[in-house]
């Protein structure tokens, strides 16, 4: 008997959740705010697409 729980298996499936969860979390932490040296460069060329899309526009 493991944690009150009778069947191993039952047992398992709870620490392998809890486990899974505790990975995730994990994860989550470490990988937070990557990606945000990309944004600034993103926001720089969609403003320069911006900015060509009028000019082609008062050309027509």
């Amino acid at each position: 008997m493991f944690f009150g729980i009778p069947d191993f298996w039952i047992a398992l499936v709870y620490l392998l959740c809890i486990g899974s969860t505790i990975l995730c979390v994990v994860y989550g932490l470490v990988n937070w705010n990557k990606g945000m040296d990309k944004e600034d460069e993103e926001i720089s060329e969609a403003q320069t697409w911006a900015e060509e899309e009028r000019h082609v526009e008062e050309k027509l």
